[in-house]
């Protein structure tokens, strides 16, 4: 949520800010600002709306001068979209201007103090109380000052703060909120996200909580809270700036779909080697996983979903117990978590604020956390035991398509990987499914080439203001990724239903001519799917059945999607591409922003 980047060099900054901006839209916004200094003046520009109006009150930029800045993309928390709200927030002289990521959640008392010491607010955010603190605190050093903020303020924050007394130099400190510093030649950069800078420096820092950045054209220096400098590690970013553009592609959504063989085979291939599940960052020994009473899966949206299918996988591979559970009901139903039990959390950016929460709890009370992330160096990854990374290269679409494919991939890799440790698969049976894990990719590619056959239902149904999604065990679980992707980017009303739930309730819902996207494709419960979809036709539904090459449903459906045969476990790798596919066309026929659908933001680092 939200964007922040800044910048110190000898280069104009206001362009450098902007275009930064622009590689950060996907992330959520509603308004946008840079601040720049020239000649000891803090200059402020901010504009309501698309980075567009801002582009185009600046004149691309030409029109703030200075060689040093912060710029940020606001997604309305505090105070609704508009300039005023818009940051940077100035503080009350014009000495400081701060851009920040997250919550303040005490910020109503700290106002209350603030407007007593005669501080006057003109905006509803929490982000001015930060400016008008450091003005407070501010005694001469910038440090002492945001040691001080630091002090007081609770809740999440990512901070980008310059001040006029500063001309060669610009702080920014971190917690609970993702951010990186950008190492370049002669110019050195901040911000939320790698993308952002990638077009001028592959070389970065992962700040950790509390730390503190000082960063000049030519020096950078990181601090803890003790004002003891701290040393870092220096990550260099393998993957090209080509991969976060959309290379010829519409939208970035179908660019990713498209994009999904490939990253699966990065995520796989490397972890199979002499006929064996390597994993070389995990430090599970077999005498740990055989100690293992229970398996909880803590993630949100998509990545939660990806828990369902785990649960089905790794208990019917491992006869381990799993529950997964959404991160934010984790935090705060009190679990009954332990030292033998393994939490798995399951994050794409490493920085899901309600994830990371959870994951703190799991740790409170002893229990090992292994991650799935595919952000090196992130804050989720940094906190767990042991973490596999999905190598899926950067994602920018907010709706997720190949993490997701991903993180099912690590799924199938992880439990292979427990199962033959424990002993729970006969020899026989592990190679078999080994060979199939290693087809995966082909298997989607072959998928991906009827994407004809998606336009064309999405032509016919685009139109519908309800359409549910039903299938059982490993197909109820897709169904809930299918509804998502459906809701997230053509607005339109859907549900996920176990199909077995339907005389429970929800089939008073359908009525002729209703949308019910059914998928059918394991084959122990192929027959009683089936029989669930008789029970939506007699009551005059509209029926797309997804199932494999090897069953038939001509009778039964409307419309048959078919994918190709595999084991069981691994059909949501194939049976999810046609829902997104689905989805994507149907926003694509109603004009939407696909990649950036309204109210939604790419990474959730706020409750």
């Amino acid at each position: 949520m939200c964007g922040i980047v800044g910048y110190v060099g000898a280069k104009q900054a206001a362009p450098i800010l902007l275009d930064g901006l622009e590689r950060l839209e996907y992330r959520g916004y509603d308004s946008s600002g840079i601040a720049v200094i020239n000649n000891g003046i803090i200059d402020i520009e901010k504009a309501k709306g698309r980075l567009k109006v801002l582009r185009d009150k600046t004149e691309n930029g030409s029109t703030v001068s200075g060689t040093m800045g912060i710029g940020h993309t606001r997604w309305a928390t505090h105070g609704e979209p508009s300039d005023v709200n818009a940051h940077p927030h100035l503080s009350q002289s014009g000495r400081f201007a701060v851009v920040h990521n997250g919550i303040i959640e005490n910020y109503m008392a700290l106002r209350e103090r603030l407007t007593s010491k005669g501080f006057e607010f003109i905006s509803e955010t929490d982000t001015e109380v930060i400016a008008h603190l450091f003005e407070y605190y501010y005694k001469g050093d910038i440090m002492d000052a945001i040691i001080k903020v630091m002090d007081r303020v609770e809740g999440s924050y990512a901070l980008g703060v310059l001040s006029s007394d500063y001309p060669d130099q610009f702080v920014a400190v971190r917690k609970a909120s993702p951010l990186i510093v950008g190492l370049g030649e002669g110019e050195n950069f901040i911000a939320s996200d790698v993308t952002a800078i990638l077009k001028h420096t592959r070389n970065v820092y992962y700040l950790e909580d509390n730390e503190i950045v000082v960063l000049k054209k030519d020096e950078v220096k990181v601090y803890n809270a003790d004002k003891e400098e701290v040393k870092k590690e220096v990550f260099t970013v393998d993957w090209d700036v080509s991969a976060a553009e959309k290379g010829g592609y519409e939208h970035f959504m179908i660019k990713e779909i498209e994009e999904q063989p490939k990253a699966l085979r990065a995520t796989i291939s490397p972890r199979i080697k002499d006929g064996r599940i390597v994993l070389d960052d995990v430090s599970l020994t077999r005498e740990d996983i055989k100690n293992i009473n229970k398996i909880f899966i803590v993630a949100c949206g998509s990545a939660y979903h990806v828990g369902v299918v785990a649960k089905y996988v790794i208990e019917k591979l491992c006869r381990i117990p799993v529950e997964a559970q959404i991160a934010s009901e984790f935090r705060y139903c009190d679990p009954i978590v332990t030292s033998r039990d393994l939490v798995i959390v399951i994050s794409q950016s490493g920085e899901t604020a309600d994830t990371l929460e959870a994951l703190k709890v799991a740790k409170s009370r002893g229990a090992r956390v292994l991650s799935i992330v595919n952000v090196v160096g992130s804050a989720i990854a940094n906190a767990s035991d042991d973490v596999i990374y999905t190598w899926a290269g950067p994602e920018i679409a907010v709706a997720t398509t190949k993490a997701y494919s991903t993180q099912l991939s690590v799924v199938y890799l992880l439990a292979l990987y427990m199962a033959e440790k424990l002993g729970t698969l006969t020899s026989g049976q592990y190679n078999k499914y080994l060979t199939e894990l290693q087809a995966l990719p082909e298997l989607v590619e072959r998928v991906l080439e009827d994407k004809e056959q998606f336009a064309y239902l999405a032509s016919k149904f685009y139109n519908c203001h309800s359409i549910f999604f039903i299938g059982r065990n490993l197909d109820y679980a897709v169904s809930l990724e299918g509804s998502l992707k459906l809701k997230e980017i053509s607005y339109i009303h859907s549900e996920a239903y176990a199909a077995g739930e339907l005389k429970h309730g929800t089939i008073s819902l359908i009525e002729k001519g209703t949308l019910v996207i059914a998928l059918a494709t394991g084959g122990e419960l192929f027959d009683k799917t089936v029989s669930n979809i008789k029970e939506v036709t007699a009551r005059h539904a509209v029926v797309i059945g997804v199932t494999t090459t090897e069953h038939t449903m001509e009778n039964v459906v409307d419309h048959i999607i078919q994918i190709p045969v595999t084991s069981d476990i691994f059909l949501p790798s194939l049976s999810v591409i046609p829902l997104q596919l689905f989805s994507y066309y149907v926003a694509a026929q109603k004009g939407y922003d696909i990649d950036k659908p309204r109210n939604l933001a790419k990474s959730v680092t706020v409750e």
